[in-house]
């Protein structure tokens, strides 16, 4: 797949780049590791923003399955990138964040350890969220 390939570039923007059209295919079980390795990109944390956000704004399973994988084992640094990237996606629709929390009740389930600590970390920082629009 070319954005595997590009995935791998040296040049962060291209990285930025296949992270964000990686994550149209993150269902697929090939997209995973790559995408896994883009949020935790080890040079530039504007992929890691970028990619996890393209991820969070599929506002499905298999996003939020890859954001939690990767907050489990993230670093601080690259941690804090991510919980922006979920400040960005989900601030605005209360109906998006709640849908996208209770996916995350769902991940803390999964029988992968990593999976179910992601998604309790993500839980927590999509409670803390206070979103500008909210249903009648």
């Amino acid at each position: 797949m070319a954005l595997v390939e590009l995935g791998r570039s040296s040049d962060s923007g291209d990285r930025a780049d296949a992270g964000r059209g990686l994550a149209t295919f993150a269902e697929m079980g090939e997209a995973a590791d790559p995408l896994l390795e883009l949020v935790l990109d080890r040079e530039d944390t504007f992929v890691t923003r970028a990619t996890a956000e393209a991820l969070l704004r599929r506002q499905d399973r298999a996003g939020l399955l890859i954001v939690a994988s990767a907050l489990a084992v993230a670093s601080p640094n690259h941690g804090d990138w991510i919980h922006t990237a979920v400040r960005d996606a989900f601030a605005v629709y209360a109906s998006d964040r709640d849908d996208a929390l209770r996916l995350c009740e769902e991940l803390t389930q999964d029988p992968d350890e990593r999976v179910a600590l992601g998604a309790r970390e993500l839980k927590e920082s999509l409670t803390g969220i206070h979103c500008v629009l909210h249903a009648e």
